[in-house]
Protein backbone atom coordinates (compact mmCIF):
# COMPACT_ATOMS: atom_id res chain seq x y z
CA UNK A 1 0.00 0.00 0.00
CA UNK A 2 1.25 3.58 -0.58
CA UNK A 3 -0.05 6.99 0.62
CA UNK A 4 1.46 10.35 0.30
CA UNK A 5 3.15 11.97 3.51
CA UNK A 6 3.27 15.41 4.55
CA UNK A 7 6.05 16.32 2.45
CA UNK A 8 3.81 15.34 -1.00
CA UNK A 9 5.94 12.55 -1.75
CA UNK A 10 4.02 8.78 -2.07
CA UNK A 11 5.69 6.14 0.05
CA UNK A 12 5.34 3.15 1.11
CA UNK A 13 3.97 3.05 4.63
CA UNK A 14 5.33 0.43 6.18
CA UNK A 15 8.84 0.75 4.79
CA UNK A 16 11.42 1.17 7.32
CA UNK A 17 15.15 1.04 8.02
CA UNK A 18 15.33 1.25 12.10
CA UNK A 19 13.66 2.21 14.86
CA UNK A 20 14.05 5.01 17.16
CA UNK A 21 13.60 3.98 20.86
CA UNK A 22 12.61 7.00 22.94
CA UNK A 23 12.57 6.11 27.07
CA UNK A 24 11.12 8.52 30.10
CA UNK A 25 11.61 11.41 27.28
CA UNK A 26 10.19 14.85 28.43
CA UNK A 27 8.11 16.97 26.23
CA UNK A 28 10.83 18.68 25.02
CA UNK A 29 12.68 15.54 23.87
CA UNK A 30 9.71 14.72 21.69
CA UNK A 31 9.02 17.88 20.17
CA UNK A 32 13.09 17.92 19.15
CA UNK A 33 11.93 14.49 17.61
CA UNK A 34 9.21 15.67 15.75
CA UNK A 35 10.44 18.68 14.30
CA UNK A 36 14.00 16.57 13.21
CA UNK A 37 11.82 14.25 11.46
CA UNK A 38 9.32 17.15 9.84
CA UNK A 39 12.55 18.96 8.85
CA UNK A 40 14.12 16.46 6.89
CA UNK A 41 13.46 15.90 3.29
CA UNK A 42 14.37 12.28 3.11
CA UNK A 43 12.96 10.67 6.06
CA UNK A 44 9.37 9.62 7.43
CA UNK A 45 8.17 8.20 9.98
CA UNK A 46 6.23 4.76 8.98
CA UNK A 47 4.80 3.56 12.49
CA UNK A 48 4.76 5.82 15.75
CA UNK A 49 4.02 3.15 19.05
CA UNK A 50 3.43 3.70 22.44
CA UNK A 51 4.95 1.73 24.69
CA UNK A 52 5.03 1.60 28.41
CA UNK A 53 7.87 4.13 29.33
CA UNK A 54 8.05 5.87 25.84
CA UNK A 55 7.62 5.95 22.41
CA UNK A 56 8.94 3.68 19.28
CA UNK A 57 9.35 5.80 15.41
CA UNK A 58 9.92 3.03 12.68
CA UNK A 59 11.99 5.53 10.44
CA UNK A 60 12.63 5.53 6.44
CA UNK A 61 16.58 6.58 6.90
CA UNK A 62 19.33 4.75 9.14
CA UNK A 63 21.73 7.52 8.36
CA UNK A 64 18.84 9.85 9.80
CA UNK A 65 18.60 7.42 12.96
CA UNK A 66 22.42 7.45 13.81
CA UNK A 67 22.21 11.44 13.73
CA UNK A 68 19.26 12.08 15.69
CA UNK A 69 20.75 9.29 18.11
CA UNK A 70 23.92 11.93 18.39
CA UNK A 71 22.10 14.92 18.46
CA UNK A 72 19.69 14.07 21.40
CA UNK A 73 22.72 13.20 23.45
CA UNK A 74 24.36 16.29 22.66
CA UNK A 75 21.35 18.55 23.94
CA UNK A 76 19.67 16.27 26.59
CA UNK A 77 22.24 14.12 27.72
CA UNK A 78 21.21 10.45 28.39
CA UNK A 79 22.22 7.00 27.37
CA UNK A 80 22.49 6.05 23.90
CA UNK A 81 22.47 2.53 22.37
CA UNK A 82 22.79 1.45 18.73
CA UNK A 83 22.50 -1.96 17.74
CA UNK A 84 21.50 -3.81 14.19
CA UNK A 85 20.05 -6.44 12.91
CA UNK A 86 20.11 -8.83 9.96
CA UNK A 87 16.94 -8.04 8.12
CA UNK A 88 17.24 -9.90 4.88
CA UNK A 89 19.46 -10.58 1.67
CA UNK A 90 18.72 -8.13 -1.08
CA UNK A 91 17.25 -9.92 -4.59
CA UNK A 92 19.21 -7.62 -6.68
CA UNK A 93 22.52 -7.55 -5.21
CA UNK A 94 22.83 -9.88 -2.75
CA UNK A 95 23.85 -8.11 -0.09
CA UNK A 96 22.78 -8.02 3.53
CA UNK A 97 20.17 -5.64 4.56
CA UNK A 98 20.38 -4.83 7.93
CA UNK A 99 17.76 -2.81 10.16
CA UNK A 100 19.11 -0.74 13.17
CA UNK A 101 17.45 0.02 16.35
CA UNK A 102 18.92 3.78 18.28
CA UNK A 103 17.80 3.36 22.16
CA UNK A 104 17.81 6.92 23.64
CA UNK A 105 16.93 7.00 27.44
CA UNK A 106 16.85 10.00 29.09
CA UNK A 107 18.01 9.53 33.30
CA UNK A 108 15.58 9.85 36.04
CA UNK A 109 18.08 13.07 36.97
CA UNK A 110 18.84 16.20 35.52
CA UNK A 111 22.23 18.96 35.93
CA UNK A 112 22.24 19.78 39.50
CA UNK A 113 20.58 16.52 41.21
CA UNK A 114 22.21 14.74 43.43
CA UNK A 115 22.43 11.07 42.94
CA UNK A 116 23.83 7.82 44.99
CA UNK A 117 26.25 5.59 43.40
CA UNK A 118 27.47 2.66 45.27
CA UNK A 119 29.30 4.23 49.05
CA UNK A 120 28.84 7.94 48.13
CA UNK A 121 26.96 10.66 46.43
CA UNK A 122 27.60 12.53 43.73
CA UNK A 123 26.36 15.79 42.16
CA UNK A 124 25.72 15.89 38.61
CA UNK A 125 27.18 18.73 36.21
CA UNK A 126 27.32 17.22 32.92
CA UNK A 127 25.32 14.33 31.06
CA UNK A 128 26.80 12.71 28.03
CA UNK A 129 27.75 9.25 27.22
CA UNK A 130 28.41 8.86 30.72
CA UNK A 131 27.26 10.96 33.65
CA UNK A 132 30.00 13.50 35.18
CA UNK A 133 29.79 14.85 38.62
CA UNK A 134 31.36 16.10 41.62
CA UNK A 135 31.68 13.57 45.11
CA UNK A 136 29.76 15.70 47.52
CA UNK A 137 32.36 14.35 50.88
CA UNK A 138 35.56 14.58 49.11
CA UNK A 139 34.86 17.44 45.89
CA UNK A 140 36.31 15.27 43.42
CA UNK A 141 35.43 15.17 40.00
CA UNK A 142 34.25 11.45 39.26
CA UNK A 143 32.64 9.82 36.06
CA UNK A 144 30.39 6.97 35.87
CA UNK A 145 28.03 4.98 33.55
CA UNK A 146 24.10 5.68 33.77
CA UNK A 147 23.34 2.08 35.17
CA UNK A 148 25.60 2.71 38.20
CA UNK A 149 23.00 5.40 40.06
CA UNK A 150 21.10 3.60 42.14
Amino acid sequence: MKYVNDKGREVASNYYEGILQLRNPSGEVIKFVKDAIKNEERVFTAKRNKVRNGFDYKLSSKKFLMDIGKRLQRKFGGEVKISSKLYGVSRETSKKIYRITVLFRLPNFKVGDTVKIPGRFVKVTRLGSRVFGVDVDTGKKISFDYDKVI
